[in-house]
């Protein structure tokens, strides 16, 4: 099985899906990461800072031994405001390149407006009638994110993956990251990325687990 991950900004995909992801490629599936928005110098960010996030991403790409990886290189916090049928169509070529049976996506009412921008830009790719061979579309949990931007709606996971044996590699993931994770309370700790785990495991049965939503899944 092809699995595609998307995240609207670098770290996403380890703190929603990198246990997942690392027990697939242990179980012989083939993975894919295709990011989103990322630092540029033409976007204000420093230069030494945009040097630095390149080598992590470089970094948790090699961890991850991705089968695939596609930066679209946009601007952080900038995709709401941009042609949507620009985005869709990037996005477009990247699952027509992969053709992969499960795609995992930023959840709708996430609280950052590039993640609801991902989302309804990845569903437009995901019509079935367009991209028959996407099997299961599902949304993932980002600590920080999902759980600070459901209001009325709330995040209901119906999908929970065991990654008891995973957690330690996901854990080294995010420590790749060395800028974007901080001591507790903040929510990006390694304490309450592994707090978190525990909780959906217990909902599994399981030591460690992660959550997602199924949006659509097909059966043959």
């Amino acid at each position: 099985m092809k699995i595609l991950v998307v995240s609207p900004h670098p770290d996403d995909e380890t703190l929603g899906a990198g246990g997942t992801l690392i027990k697939m490629k242990k179980e012989g599936h083939r993975i894919y990461w295709l990011n989103v928005t990322d630092m540029r110098v033409e976007y204000g960010w420093d230069e030494k800072l945009v040097a630095h996030r390149q080598e992590q991403i470089r970094a948790v790409r090699d961890f991850y031994g991705f089968d695939g990886f596609y930066n679209l290189s946009l601007a952080p916090a900038g995709l709401s405001g941009m042609d949507e049928g620009e985005l869709i169509g990037a996005l477009r070529r990247v699952f027509g390149e992969i053709m992969p049976e499960w795609i995992i996506i930023p959840g709708q009412y996430d609280a950052h407006s590039d993640h609801h921008a991902v989302y309804n830009c990845c569903m437009a790719c995901a019509k079935t009638f367009r991209a028959p061979y996407i099997r299961r579309v599902t949304t993932m949990e980002i600590i920080s994110e999902t759980d600070y931007g459901f209001q009325k709606e709330k995040f209901e996971p119906n999908l929970f993956v065991d990654i008891t044996n995973e957690m330690e590699d996901k854990l080294r993931a995010m420590k790749l990251y060395d800028t974007e994770i901080e001591s507790v309370p903040f929510p990006r700790s390694l304490e309450n990325i592994r707090a978190l785990a525990a909780v959906r495991g217990a909902s599994a049965v399981s030591r460690y687990a992660e959550a997602f939503c199924i949006v659509k899944q097909i059966e043959a």
